[in-house]
């Protein structure tokens, strides 16, 4: 019976032995169907890459689907990652914009920091000193850090500089930045009515740059006097912009003033020294040795006259020299080069200055509201002195001016005829001046006939 029972047993086993061959036979069926199948889609002429044979390719090909397709299906999700933090936002700046009488120590007051902060800051911050260089419409804003402490100041001089002065610790450093304006060339033109003044705003130009034309030909005509109604200007000059927007004027290249008929010229001329100066068509410099006029923009009140009734006296008393009414506050220009040899006050005279040109020439000029300047004191020409006043013995505000040569009072209209004549650049220099001012000569000489051709157009319908 035990053998019987291996029997059975032996038996069992081997006919498992005879199904399991059977199974692994339909599996080989189903795949070399597959194979085949793979085979009639594989492109002719095909060839693998590894070592199998296109059977066995397809076979590859055809199941390693079905397995990525199950790791696909098993693999966990990756984890997402977290979204970055966003930065704090960077402490406000504190702005203070320098006014007239500030110093340092009074706008870091006002923005709540000691003078100690100040001291630390100009003396142990590279080139702090700068920050105490104030000037009235400056900014400077102050940033703190997050226990409170002031971690850094910015001085904004203009729209081209600015100036940052940071703390970290104990340590200080200084960013310095400087931005260069695009220069964009422009011309204008204008006619007076009444004024040099009006006719340069109506043709669109600053306060500034009609300062500048009326110091340009300063030596050669009097805007006081000498404009009459019809005279032309014509103006080559520069604008100076910063990110597509006019922040100030540049320089101006060329100009024309047509003064009764007269034409005068000048042109912006660097020379072979790089000294930069305005000159006629001929080299010859519009800088004279003395202004025509002292003030721009302003009226003749009373004229030299040496038998004049004096306004407040009552008696006739030699008038040496030329009275300029003018509001309160005008600037007054040094007519030339020289030397304060007086600055004080008197009944008669009120605020005076006193300026010393060479050994010959002396130029007074009185009623001041304010002197700008000291006895012993160097002064260049067309620099503000004083301003317009009514102290002494005047009746409005004015300016007094006088003009002595060698000690005796020269109508100050007429001494300029007898006075030397201006520098001239050098026959070595002419080429190279004819050659720098042709094109803006030629574009001078356009912009007039341009006018000439719109004024001789008609006056419209």
């Amino acid at each position: 019976m035990p053998a019987a029972k291996k029997l059975r047993g032996a038996t069992a086993v081997r006919s498992d032995q005879h199904r399991l061959p059977h199974k692994h036979l339909l599996a080989a069926g189903t795949i070399a169907v597959i194979a085949a199948l793979a085979l009639l889609l594989t492109p002719s002429g095909e060839s693998g890459t590894g070592p199998e044979t296109g059977a066995e390719s397809a076979v590859v090909s055809a199941v390693a689907p079905v397995v990525v397709a199950e790791q696909a299906q098993t693999a966990p999700e990756p984890a997402s990652e977290p979204e970055p933090e966003p930065e704090p936002p960077a402490p406000p700046w504190q702005e203070q914009v320098v006014k007239s009488g500030d110093n340092l120590s009074r706008i870091f007051k006002r923005a709540g920091y000691s003078d100690r902060e100040l001291y630390r800051f100009v003396n142990e911050a590279p080139e702090g000193s700068a920050l105490g260089k104030l000037y009235p419409g400056q900014t400077i804003a102050f940033q703190a850090d997050e226990d409170g402490q002031l971690a850094a100041v910015r001085h904004v001089k203009s729209p081209l500089e600015t100036t940052t002065y940071h703390r970290q610790g104990s340590e200080f450093s200084t960013d310095k930045v400087v931005r260069t304006p695009e220069v964009r060339r422009t011309w204008t033109s204008g006619e007076i009515d009444s004024s040099l003044f009006l006719a340069g705003l109506d043709a669109g130009l600053s306060n500034n740059m009609i300062m500048e034309l009326a110091n340009i030909f300063g030596g050669v005509i009097d805007f006081i006097l000498d404009p009459r109604k019809g005279d032309r200007m014509y103006l080559l000059y520069e604008e100076l912009f910063l990110d597509g927007e006019k922040f100030g004027d540049g320089e101006i290249i060329a100009a024309t003033f047509i003064n009764q008929g007269e034409v005068f010229n000048a042109f912006r001329y660097e020379d072979s020294q790089g000294d930069v100066g305005y000159y006629n068509e001929d080299g010859v410099s519009m800088r004279k040795a003395f202004l025509m006029a002292p003030l721009d923009f302003t009226r003749i009140s009373s004229n030299f006259n040496l038998r004049r009734k004096h306004p407040i006296y009552g008696t006739v008393r030699a008038h040496r020299g030329t009275d300029y009414a003018a509001p309160t506050g005008t600037p007054v220009f040094a007519a030339g080069d020289g030397r304060v040899s007086q600055a004080g006050y008197s009944k008669a005279n009120g605020n005076y200055v006193f300026i010393q040109h060479g050994e010959q020439y002396v130029t007074k000029y009185l009623h001041l509201n304010k002197r700008k300047v000291r006895t012993g004191q160097r002064v260049a020409q067309s620099q503000v002195i004083g301003t317009v006043g009514s102290t002494g013995a005047a009746t409005g505000p004015h300016l007094h001016y006088e003009f002595l040569v060698n000690g005796v009072h020269r109508n100050p209209r007429t001494i300029h005829k007898s006075l030397p004549k201006a520098k001239a650049l050098a026959a070595a220099e002419m080429p190279r001046f004819r050659e720098a001012t042709l094109g803006s000569a030629n574009e001078l000489v356009a912009l007039r006939d341009q006018s000439a051709v719109n004024d001789n157009s008609g006056t419209g319908d």
